[in-house]
């Protein structure tokens, strides 16, 4: 944690001699560790440092983290994951520890509010030794608040209201969440709703058509505690969005090809945690999972109706272990198992580029982290995962696969405020059901080919390709931390890391956009395709991170370099921008602050053939709080900012859509 993540009104902002707690990395890593004992490049974003976004996409919470993109445009229900390049279903995303696996031609992957979100846990990079296929890229672990985040000292019951508004679109966002804890057993309820008003507004003041869908999230959770050592914890999550847009919410609105959508999600998670005061050998953790997705999809122009189901169920028993051979060991080892069953029909029939399917995974991994001097530490692990995917149609074929994804790597510390950490690991990638079955209308556009047909209509469709390999990679990498308190005086302390990474991947699979085909020009309408395929191909670059913080004032810098190609010369369309990203802030009071965020890209013109560069550009964000400690407001905090200052048209390479224009934001806080 660091010192600007906490609330303004802490205290912790006067002048005075502190050192902030060491901060760590859990879920993403199945393990607590202090993170200059990580071997790997990770970030952690939690508590204040969340709330001041006043976020209404997962882009505006996390979309600034070095090596990290969210991708999908301005449409909250399009966005997904890009860690360095590796995409979507590339990389591993979990909700308190459960997986959710789906995605779907840029359907989205983050269901969940982002007002109920505490901590996001992002580790970049291969991690297959730990989580199998899809962590190819990295790993994205977002933990929910509980009663333990909300609750002051000394109170038992608790409730925090809110209320957010945003003018550009109109969005309200009130939210609710009422929590306790008495003693063996808490509890907390939450529910919030996003309201459109009307449609988002791009820089050059046109409206982002059909970008009103609202939403609405509940999440429950039980906790029991029957004795210190033991926890079990129910949680239960409801969401859903409704309103009018693209198949493919990344594209622009069409007449002719906009859907009337419904999506529900339900998740549910039973866990249960052991870890005897006294021993070294047992902290069990114990993990029943499910998600249950469901979009409908009624084309306006014909009535036609898509509906899609995509279930994922999950176990996973994971225990860590501390042992002396001579030398200090620690593991990290457990079982896991998932399904993927995925079910789609077109007015009620099957439908054939999207059959009814399963896939299973089950994985058992091992790391073990051996103290070889004080200052020293090496790190190896391994995972065996058994893959299989059964279609039901008699033309694909089944399939059957067996993985060992290894990692070794060390971290030393020359001194106790430095790090430095490497790591080679082999990972690997089981393409999912909705690349290999995906179908649909992609995007659609007017374009003028001139007389004598002057404007036609451009649509681009999906081919499926079930035919496609696993990836396959190896993936090294350097990194270096610091971390100080007092550096300059005693009331600051200073963060910075700093790494290199080389992924190489046999078997990459890359979209392909093709089109137009001009041999229909004369109805009125050509057509073009997207596809997967296999690629080899190189990743790498370097990230960099600084966090200051000097109680009164604080700043941060994030730096994203990274490149890619296959390995024939040719372009990926995965890679993201350059990008720097600056923060600065002030607290005049300890009640109050002030800040403003600047982002830097540059322009992406290493694209495959026939695809748009990505343009570059500067965005300016300012925020501020208000958080009252005495009188009648006491236990509120008081938010605005503006988003896109000076209002600048962009577009997020590799996006369709461009973002939203300058945003103000307002929201109020009140717990008691």
């Amino acid at each position: 944690m660091t010192l600007s993540m906490l609330p303004t009104g802490s205290g912790l902002a006067q002048e005075a001699v502190f050192e902030l707690p060491p901060l760590t990395i859990g879920t993403a890593l199945r393990d607590d560790r202090d993170i200059l004992d990580t071997p790997v490049a990770g970030t952690v974003r939690q508590g204040e440092e969340l709330e001041r976004r006043q976020a209404d996409t997962y882009q505006e919470l996390i979309g600034d983290i070095p090596g990290v993109v969210i991708e999908g445009g301005p449409r909250g229900i399009s966005q997904e994951p890009n860690i360095r390049g590796f995409q979507d279903e590339q990389v591993v995303l979990r909700l308190d520890g459960g997986r959710l696996n789906f995605n779907q031609a840029h359907r989205g992957r983050f269901f969940f509010d982002p007002d109920i979100v505490q901590r996001v846990e992002v580790v970049r990079g291969g991690g297959s030794t730990l989580f199998g296929s899809g962590a190819i890229g990295g790993v994205i672990a977002v933990e929910t608040k509980d009663a333990a985040d909300l609750l002051d000292p000394g109170q038992t019951t608790g409730a925090r209201l809110r209320f957010g508004f945003s003018d550009n679109g109109r969005v309200a966002s009130p939210t609710a969440t009422v929590y306790g804890d008495w003693g063996r057993f808490d509890a907390l309820g939450f529910l919030g709703a996003r309201e459109f008003g009307e449609a988002l507004a791009d820089g050059n003041g046109n409206d982002i058509l059909r970008s009103e869908v609202d939403s609405l999230n509940g999440l429950l959770t039980l906790g029991f505690e029957p004795a210190p050592d033991q926890r079990f914890e129910l949680a239960l999550s409801y969401y859903d969005d409704e309103g009018i847009t693209p198949p493919n919410a990344n594209a622009a609105s069409t007449a002719t090809g906009d859907v009337e959508r419904e999506a529900e999600v339900l998740t549910g998670r039973l866990s249960w945690d052991w870890a005897p005061e006294n021993s070294d050998v047992l902290d069990l953790s114990v993990l029943l999972y499910g998600n249950r997705l469901e979009i409908g999809e009624d084309r306006l122009s014909d009535g036609r109706r898509d509906n899609t189901e995509y279930d994922t169920v999950g176990f996973e028993v994971v225990n860590r272990s501390a042992f002396d051979i001579g030398i200090p060991v620690s593991l990290v080892y457990g079982l896991e198992a998932f399904r993927d069953t995925q079910t789609g029909t077109r007015d009620g029939s099957a439908r054939p580029q999207f059959p009814d399917a399963e896939a299973d995974t089950i994985g058992a991994f091992v790391e073990a982290t051996f103290a070889v001097a004080p200052r020293l530490d090496l790190i190896a692990g391994v995972r065996f995962d058994d893959y299989s995917r059964d279609v039901d149609d008699p033309a694909l074929a089944d399939v059957s696969e067996e993985f060992v994804s290894p990692r070794i790597g060390f971290s030393f510390r020359p001194d106790p405020r430095w790090q430095l950490y490497g790591n080679v690991a082999r990972a690997y990638r089981a393409p999912s059901l909705t690349e290999l079955f995906n179908d649909g209308e992609h995007f659609a556009d007017d374009i003028n080919v001139g007389p004598p047909f002057g404007s036609v209509r451009f649509i681009n469709n999906f081919v499926p390709n079930p035919d496609l390999k696993e990836e396959k990679s190896t993936q090294a990498e350097l990194g270096m931390r610091f971390d100080q308190a007092g550096v300059f005086r005693d009331s600051d302390t200073l963060r910075l890391s700093a790494n290199a990474y080389y992924a190489e991947v046999d078997d990459f699979i890359d979209s392909v956009v093709s089109g137009p085909d001009f041999s229909t020009v004369a109805t009125g309408t050509v057509f073009g395709t997207t596809t997967t395929r296999n690629v080899d191909a190189e990743l790498y670059g370097l990230e960099a991170e600084v966090d200051y913080d000097a109680g009164r004032w604080f700043g941060g810098l994030g730096l994203s370099l990274p490149r890619g190609k296959q390995t024939n010369g040719e372009a990926l369309g995965s890679i993201p921008q350059e990008r720097l990203v600056a923060t600065l802030g002030f607290r005049p009071t300890d009640e109050t602050e002030l800040g403003l965020r600047a982002t830097f890209a540059s322009e992406q013109e290493d694209v495959p053939a026939g695809a748009t560069t990505g343009q570059s550009y500067s965005v300016l964000d300012v925020f501020g709080s208000w958080s009252p400690e005495k009188g009648p407001l006491a236990g509120s905090v008081w938010r605005a900012g503006v988003d896109n200052l000076l209002d600048e048209q962009y577009t997020i390479y590799p996006n369709d859509l461009p973002q939203a224009g300058r945003t103000l934001k307002v929201s109020v806080s009140y717990k008691f």
